[in-house]
């Protein structure tokens, strides 16, 4: 479910399709995010799952099944 979730914002964030996206998609090389885009990246995972992510939180999440584990781990 969170994956899933996960792979939406990222595929509609990315203009990926959400097929192509995995839990070893690398967030920054695969789909080329830099650091504005994990800004809102961060916003669109508050949004959703509805808690707040310091920034600190996200510096060490490098792949989409490190973003999957951690917001399993906040919700």
């Amino acid at each position: 479910m969170v994956f899933v979730k996960i792979k939406a914002i990222l595929a509609d964030q990315f203009d990926v399709d959400e097929d192509s996206i995995t839990t070893e998609t690398n967030i920054q090389e695969d789909l080329g995010a830099d650091s504005l885009d994990v800004v809102d990246l961060m916003m669109s995972i508050e949004d959703e799952f509805e808690f707040e992510v310091a920034d600190h939180e996200l510096e060490s999440v490098r792949t989409v099944g490190e973003l999957v584990k951690f917001v399993e781990d906040k919700i």
